[in-house]
């Protein structure tokens, strides 16, 4: 009898465990919280790791994963954090790179020169660098364009007048415009930089045809662009050592700056955005309780009346 009663209040804890569980796997919250949970470890690891190692290699184009070039280093750039702002001497020293290496073949539209006012250069140098450059205008009171000196509002030079032009001087290669080159590529800041100081020899069993040049971080592996950046290239005016790391950084900072140049405004406006809206938080749970302490810790009394009759 004993053996009985054991069996059947076992059968019964079991069942009663077995329908908690069952509840538990049919309720909505527990699937939303499982399924943020899955896309939330699944998204970690493709931002770690690139892929998911279950599922291999898959690409749209069906090519394999060195065609889209070698994934770059994570470099830690002193604008990358969250209260951190862009080093100003280094996108000084950025912008003259820029101006003696780059400028020849890329151009930088959406940047004028009033932009680099307060960031790089002050009023004056920026309008004497606008002035040494003749732009277009006009026209005229008799209706002819005339050329002028530059000034703040004026927008920098492009390298070619037009796109054929510039394919004709790269050996029919367009050179990008590097107002968002940092935004267009994947990697951003780290790609850019490991491009142009990644530049090496073929290894043995790569053929790159003539004109072209290896880098392993460049899709394909072939590139146009031959390497640039040399020591001792330029000579910077804080007297910093012109190596080629030094000059990929102070132009790849000066680059991700051109891609957003409202950086540091935008940190400074999110830091005192989320001050105000904290203290509006704790001020509003503050009034809340307030109003709401009376109300909630209230006690109501029902006094039924006497009946007089009895």
């Amino acid at each position: 009898m004993l053996n009985h009663w054991c069996q059947v209040r076992f059968a019964s804890t079991s069942s009663a465990s077995s329908n908690a569980f069952q509840a538990a796997l049919q309720s909505r919250a527990t699937l939303a919280s499982l399924s943020l949970f899955t896309a939330g470890s699944i998204a970690w690891y493709t931002h770690l790791y690139g892929t998911l190692p279950f599922i291999g290699e898959v690409h749209a184009s069906g090519s394999h994963l060195s065609d889209e070039g070698l994934h770059p280093a994570a470099y830690p750039w002193s604008h990358k954090g969250l209260f951190d702002t862009f080093d100003h001497a280094s996108l000084r020293r950025g912008y003259q790179v820029y101006r003696e290496v780059c400028a020849a073949c890329h151009s930088l539209d959406r940047i004028a020169w009033r932009n680099l006012v307060g960031v790089s250069h002050t009023a004056d140098e920026a309008r004497a660098m606008a002035e040494e450059v003749e732009y277009e205008d006009g026209p005229n009171g008799e209706g002819e364009m005339f050329q002028r000196p530059g000034k703040l509002a004026d927008y920098m030079p492009r390298a070619y007048p037009n796109e054929e032009a510039a394919r004709a001087g790269n050996a029919g290669a367009l050179p990008p415009d590097l107002s968002l080159i940092v935004k267009a590529r994947h990697g951003g800041a780290d790609y850019i930089f490991s491009l142009l100081t990644g530049y090496i020899d073929p290894p043995a069993g790569v053929e790159i045809r003539d004109g072209m040049n290896y880098n392993p971080y460049f899709p394909g592996g072939a590139i146009s662009m031959a390497r640039v950046l040399f020591d001792g290239l330029v000579e910077y005016e804080d007297g910093t050592p012109a190596t080629t790391s030094q000059m990929a950084k102070d132009v790849v900072t000066f680059l991700n700056w051109a891609a957003e140049p409202e950086h540091d405004e935008r940190k400074k406006i999110g830091i005192k955005a989320v001050i105000l809206f904290s203290t509006l938080t704790l001020i509003s749970l503050y009034v809340k309780r307030f109003k709401w302490a009376p109300i909630k810790t209230r006690k109501i009394f029902y006094n039924p009346p006497v009946d007089k009759h009895h």
